[in-house]
């Protein structure tokens, strides 16, 4: 069962300010585990879709506690979103899964990260795969005009233990259909892709299974992946990423970077 609840600006407090503080505007939990927040920017902050940045809130013994985290709002949003898990002993989410609007923390402003559209060489399809809360940087990503100018077909593959682990994917879709810049492009290019690995969904079992069997090729309708027309994205556990790299470098692809430009890039810091 989704146990949504929304907590509004309209409710923020004055806190203390605090070197490179940011200030929450909204949070949102999803289910017991995983949560939404949304925090005003910088104005001097400038990042490509897809990259992260670290955030965090001051220690007991005042030093600060920072993770890194993606951005999950595109380049041209005025606020910056973050999508997040719950750990109940975490160092960090312990305490940040309680925030409210009104409430500050602590924002490194220095993006940096490998999943930009940038590192990936021109293709015709390109390919989302994540898992858990590895989805914050393609919801960066899927609401960028420019993926949509780069790409004929904007694949989102999402792999969840639990259906309420999807809805934060699900509200992201929805919303990007109907977003005034890129829903008319996302409403012909956009796919959504997700399953679930423990519980009962219309799509159930790995991501990595389905590329393995071709099943997604057939469900989609769309060939399999080519060096000649797919570029491909993931980011999830470190054990998932070994796993893509694995099944993406069997289609024939190549593991790129900012610097050196190919078909695939994997993400190797993201909280979750």
């Amino acid at each position: 069962m989704n146990e949504q609840a929304t907590v509004s600006k309209d409710t923020a407090k004055p806190v203390p300010t605090m070197p490179d503080a940011q200030t929450v505007t909204e949070v949102q939990h999803w289910n017991d585990r995983l949560f939404s927040f949304r925090v005003t920017r910088p104005r001097s902050l400038r990042f490509r879709s897809g990259e992260f940045v670290m955030i965090g809130l001051p220690g007991e013994d005042g030093k600060p506690i920072m993770r890194a985290y993606s951005i999950a709002s595109p380049a041209w949003d005025e606020e910056l979103e973050f999508y997040s898990i719950k750990v109940q002993d975490g160092p960090l989410t312990s305490r940040l899964q309680h925030i409210q609007p009104g409430d500050q923390i602590i924002l490194r402003p220095k993006p940096v990260g490998t999943l930009v559209l940038d590192a990936l060489l021109p293709g015709k399809r390109i390919w989302f795969f994540a898992t858990g809360t590895g989805i914050a940087p393609f919801a960066s990503l899927i609401r960028d005009p420019d993926t949509y100018e780069r790409y004929d077909q904007v694949i989102l593959t999402h792999t969840t233990r639990t259906a309420s682990g999807l809805a934060y994917g699900k509200d992201l879709v929805a919303k990007t259909l109907d977003d005034p810049l890129v829903g008319e492009e996302a409403q012909a290019k956009l796919r959504y892709f997700p399953t679930t690995t423990r519980e009962d969904s219309p799509e159930m079992g790995r991501i990595t299974d389905k590329l393995k069997s071709g099943e997604i090729f057939e469900t989609l309708g769309v060939p399999p992946i080519s060096v000649e027309a797919d570029r491909a994205m993931v980011c999830g556990s470190m054990g998932l990423n070994m796993d893509m790299k694995a099944i993406l470098e069997g289609f024939g692809l190549t593991e790129g970077s900012n610097s050196e430009p190919a078909e695939y890039v994997v993400e190797k810091a993201f909280v979750g």
